[in-house]
Order: structure tokens, then sequence, then C-alpha cells
């Protein structure tokens, strides 16, 4: 069976409940949801869902929250045998607050969380070793962002020697400017995941923030992979990949938007599903535009398992060569 390591962090969600608004002279409501988040976890929730084989690599403390992550995970058959737990640490925090229009806004709290440690860890050449055994390494900006500088260098230098022995890379530019000291810092970063990646998976939304005023044409030019999806502003991709150029627009909506929060998470697993199962890149964008179109419908990243459309696979497909 096809594998795929998801690199990255979950972190505890804050989420203000219905009810719980700002009264708009500053005081916020008291009620508030909890639950975990984190844009490389969503991804692997929905390709557990989609039946992939995925591992999900981060560091957690080995408090009561972070048992509750690993129970979480592996009840959505997402493996946790990569999970590093580091006595007396514990995961990041994030909270969501709401304000009297509903417009939302993020707080967080994790420059002490585990998983920023996780590069620099006595396990952490075991783990690096270990992505030569998956078909995909699948991680985000966000990830990126979460480490130092060594220890980027030694994740980028482990997926090399991953992709020597066939492992593909895929990397999704979901950019969030806090995450990073400067944008020069991210350029730079980014620079190097393009020139490493087999795949990259991005949007208008992610790239004007780093290169304002560019034209997509532009923007599309700075990313060498050799397959690349570009996500436009209104429900469309581009697509280039060896042997064509290709553009993929998204099925009307007829249901309508309730929550757009991991319409990136979900496309990327059912894009990398199918690519494994070996649909060619124009079908793997409309599976991905498929997957994202019902997600928004739901509140929350990940909707109920009932919602999940029905298991299709295009063509039974287990091997590396099925990406290539």
């Amino acid at each position: 069976m096809a594998s795929v390591a998801c690199i990255g962090e979950c972190m505890v969600e804050l989420r203000q409940a219905q009810g719980g608004q700002s009264s708009g002279q500053g005081q916020g409501g008291g009620l508030y949801s909890r639950g975990f988040g984190g844009d490389t976890l969503n991804t692997a929730v929905y390709l557990a869902r989609l039946e992939v084989k995925v591992d999900y690599l981060t560091a957690l403390g080995d408090d009561a929250l972070s048992d509750e992550m690993i129970a979480a995970w592996t009840a959505e058959g997402v493996g946790t045998r990569r999970v590093v737990r580091l006595p007396g640490k514990l995961p990041g925090l994030y909270m969501i607050q709401l304000d009297a229009k509903g417009e939302r806004q993020f707080f967080h709290w994790r420059d002490s969380a585990a998983a920023r440690q996780l590069m620099n860890l006595p396990e952490t050449d075991e783990l690096l070793n270990s992505l030569t055994s998956y078909d995909i390494v699948y991680l985000s900006a966000i990830t990126l962002s979460i480490y130092d500088a060594a220890g980027r260098d030694r994740l980028f230098a482990a997926i090399k020697r991953a992709r020597l022995l066939g492992t593909r890379f895929v990397f999704d530019t979901n950019f969030r400017a806090r995450g990073w000291p400067d944008r020069d810092v991210a350029r730079e970063v980014f620079a190097a995941a393009f020139a490493a990646a087999d795949i990259v998976l991005t949007s208008t939304e992610d790239l004007l923030a780093l290169y304002p005023g560019e034209s997509q044409d532009q923007l599309m030019a700075r990313i060498p992979t050799p397959e690349l999806v570009f996500r436009l502003a209104e429900p469309v991709s581009r697509l280039r990949f060896p042997g064509g150029v290709s553009e993929v627009r998204a099925e009307p909506m007829t249901k309508p938007v309730v929550d757009t929060t991991a319409a990136g998470d979900s496309f990327a697993a059912a894009y990398i599903t199918a690519r494994l199962a070996g649909s060619d890149p124009v079908e793997a964008a409309q599976a991905g535009h498929r997957l994202a179109s019902l997600v928004i419908c739901y509140p929350g990243a990940i909707i109920p398992g009932y919602a999940m459309p029905p298991k299709k696979r295009p063509r039974p497909a287990t091997s590396r060569q099925a990406t290539k």
C-alpha cells in the first residue's frame, strides 16, 4: 500500500462558541469550545479517510492533552508511531475569536511548543532516516516556519536523500506571515522548498503575500518543480506538469459555503490520493476540488465522517511510480 508521511504541528484550538461573540466594547465572550487543529494534520486525517496509509510526524508533550491528540488521530486511522513524546513539554495553543460581525481573529501561544523541537532531538536522525520508507513526504510552509534554520537544513537534507531512493516530496505553500521573522527569510526558504519538491501545491493568496504585484505567469515561473498546482482566487486551478498545462475549474456549488477552513488541506489530501492511485494531474485536481467543495459546506476543519464522499479509486496503483 502506498504511504505518506505528513510532517507538522497540531495545536490545541480554543474556538469562540456560538453566543460568545464580542460585545463591541472590547469585552470578549466567555464561552469557548476546545479542539485540535493544524494544516498538515487536517491533510493527514483526510488522507486516512481516503484510505491512504499515513503517518503523522511531530513532537508532543507527555500531558493529557497530547494523550487526547494521539487517541483522536488513532481513531481516524492516522499512524502515530513517528510521534515523539517530550517529558514536561506541551503542545501549542491558539484561540479563534469572533467579533460582532463574525470576522475571525487568531491568537497563538506556541513559542515553547514541543513540535518546534522536532529537528533538534536525539530521536531526530532516526525519524528523518525513516522518510526513505514512504512514497510521499508532505509538509507545508507552516511546518518549515516552526523550525530554526539548522532544523530546516537538516530536514531538506533528509528529503533529498529520500528522493534519491524514490520518495516524492510534496510542498504546500500555506503561508502565514506571523510565523516568519520577515518575508525575506520566508522567500529564501520557499525557494529552497521549490527547488527540492516534486509537486508544489500553491495559490495566488499565498504567493502574492510574498511577491506582491506579480502576475500569475510570473508567480508560476518562480517555481521550477515539474508538477505544479496553482489555485486561483476563484475555484480554478492552473496546472503545469511534464507534457502539458491545463486549467481545472471546480463544479458549481449546490450548497451554501459555511466555513472555508481546511479547503486547501482537503484539496491536498484528495490530490495526493488520486496521484498515488494512478490518476493524472488533471484528474487529481478535479478530485481535490470535489473534496474541498464538500468540506467548506460544514463548520470546522474536519467534516463528519458520514459526510465524506464514497470511496473511489480510479486506477489501483500503489507503487512509487504511480506519482511520476
